[in-house]
């Protein structure tokens, strides 16, 4: 049925969404602005420029490199106290039979720093970053590139996502979509499937 198997990072195979809720908010409060979840879950899913971008019509007067330098900081003690991996992620790659590949919004260096903490690099065949893109999620371009380097039609690949971002990204290229929302629930407008967690996707898809 695939010919393939696409996997989001964060979010979706490891758990650092919560991670960077909660080291943004201190972040922000420490620099004087107190945002609320509300604000944060709209960056779930953005690449850091379009992040900026929000935060910036937001909150016109903040200092974005110090708030950003403080959440770098914080996040990055986070990680590296340790990843763990979303349910059923562990179970789910190792029975996927079929190629995989990491579609991250991610840079190059951060995506395989949180892929080897976790523990699960070696189960993927290519890592395709905010790095290797023009246009980043929500534009598809990700999602062509990795089809691409596995020589196939998007519609032969089967995509695991959380964000709202990402399963419009996939779904654009033209790929199978399953969505797990992680911090931010969803109706799941751009997911063929709609799912509690990472194995029940799989089942739903038909991939288990």
């Amino acid at each position: 049925m695939y010919d393939a198997v696409f996997f989001d990072l964060d979010g979706t195979l490891i758990d650092t969404e919560s991670i960077a809720l909660a080291t943004g908010l201190a972040a922000f409060a420490a620099h004087g602005h107190a945002v609320d979840e509300a604000f944060m879950h709209a960056l779930v899913g953005k690449d850091e420029p379009t992040a900026a971008r929000i935060i910036r019509a937001a909150l016109p007067l903040a200092d974005l490199d110090a708030v950003n330098r403080h959440w770098r900081e914080g996040f990055a003690a986070g990680v590296d106290a340790g990843l763990s991996l979303k349910a059923g992620a562990e179970e789910l790659l190792a029975r996927t039979a079929r190629p995989m590949a990491i579609v991250t919004s991610t840079s190059r260096a951060g995506a395989h720093r949180k892929l080897a903490i976790a523990g699960i690099a070696r189960s993927f065949a290519h890592v395709v970053t905010l790095d290797d893109v023009r246009a980043p999620k929500p534009a598809p371009d990700p999602y062509l590139l990795a089809a691409g380097l596995f020589g196939l039609d998007p519609a032969r690949c089967l995509v695991f996502e959380d964000s709202e971002t990402g399963a419009e990204a996939a779904h654009r290229a033209g790929c199978v979509v399953v969505q797990v929302p992680d911090v931010v629930p969803s109706q799941g407008r751009w997911a063929h499937h709609l799912a509690p967690d990472l194995l029940a996707g799989a089942r739903m898809a038909g991939l288990l």
